[in-house]
């Protein structure tokens, strides 16, 4: 079953949480996943996903301009309605809109007629309730959780489709 992961980063934060959330999706047998900057986002594979996790740093307390320009003009030709979605994010402070900018993406996501998921409280600790954020400044504390959370949406994408 593959799952995608699709992400717009300036400084390289996003990108690499984009990829420990792929290393979450293979702990889970018969998952494959791939990451794709906006800009080099492979269409068969997208196409041919169960489930579409986006990310974007988030700038002015959003998720960054570009991935919202991306969700508005583009993302609707990826046939991702009835795809589980999911979001994540990274800033460069506590309270810098990580939150805001998981909602917008969330918000595109229901738009375009996809399922959205995150686990929430019911997975336990850690608690993800709309999708894993990070702060720049120590992202490799980070990293554990966005493992788990990719791990979450794959085990979540097998049970819906499997």
């Amino acid at each position: 079953m593959k799952l995608s992961v699709i992400y717009y980063s300036q400084s390289g934060h996003t990108a690499k949480m984009a990829e420990e959330i792929v290393k979450g999706i293979c702990e889970v047998a018969g998952c494959e996943a791939k990451a794709f900057s906006i800009d080099a986002i492979d269409r068969e594979f997208v196409e041919n996903s169960s489930a579409v996790i986006v990310g974007a740093p988030t700038y002015a307390g959003t998720a960054a301009c570009a991935l919202q320009t991306w969700l508005e003009a583009e993302a609707g030709s990826y046939n991702l309605a009835g795809k589980i979605g999911g979001a994540f994010a990274t800033a460069a402070y506590i309270h810098g809109g990580a939150d805001l900018g998981l909602l917008t993406i969330l918000q595109h996501m229901m738009f375009l007629g996809m399922m959205t998921y995150s686990g929430g409280c019911a997975c336990g600790d850690p608690v993800i309730h709309l999708g894993p954020e990070a702060m720049n400044a120590n992202e490799d504390s980070f990293c554990e959780l966005f493992r788990t959370y990719g791990k979450r949406m794959a085990e979540q994408t097998v049970k819906v489709f499997g």
